[in-house]
This record gives C-alpha cells, structure tokens and sequence, in this order.
C-alpha cells in the first residue's frame, strides 16, 4: 500500500517530506506532476492546500513519515478513522480510483 498525506498537512505544505523522498512521489499542491516547487516559492499561501503522495509512484519505504512536522502522513492501512476522507482526496488528485 502507499502512504497518505491527511488533513494536518491541509494549510502547512511542509515540504520536508520531499526533501526525503527518494523517487519523488510527492506533489502538489496544486500540479500533480510537479514536485511542490510551488509550495517552496517565498510567499507562497498554503490557506486550503496540502501536498499529496502518488499511488503509482510510491514505493512505500516509510521516508516521508517521520519528516512530517504535523504528523499528517500515514500508511494507507493505518490511517485513523478520522482522516479517512484523505484516501479518495488522495487518489482523486492524481485521478485514480482507491482501492
């Protein structure tokens, strides 16, 4: 399964988690192809934005998990019921279906 990125990271778009990923699955916020360039621009507004992990493209090392100043990155399969939402969210940006 890949990793998530919930609701915490909704308003932050840390980019620490790009930093150490090592096939860079990591996008967003807005650009599902770039590699969060935006959320690293000087005055860039993170109001309502978060960053998101491609399904397709991660390889599930764990790397992005612990970077995450706002704990808000999660195995698919241990995501706490309350950010289940961020599964479709997810998968939906990159359009794809869950599983």
């Amino acid at each position: 399964m890949t990793y998530i990125i919930t609701d915490p990271c909704v308003g932050t778009c840390d980019t620490a988690c790009i930093e150490v990923c090592p096939v860079d699955c990591i996008h967003g916020p807005t650009d599902p192809e770039g590699s969060g360039e935006e959320a690293k621009a000087p005055g860039f507004d993170a109001t309502s934005k978060q960053l998101f992990i491609n399904p397709e493209e991660c390889i599930d090392c764990g790397a992005c998990e612990p970077e995450c100043p706002v704990d808000a990155i999660y195995d698919e399969d241990e995501i706490p019921d309350e950010y289940e939402s961020s599964i479709d969210r997810n998968y939906k940006f990159f359009g794809q279906e869950a599983p």
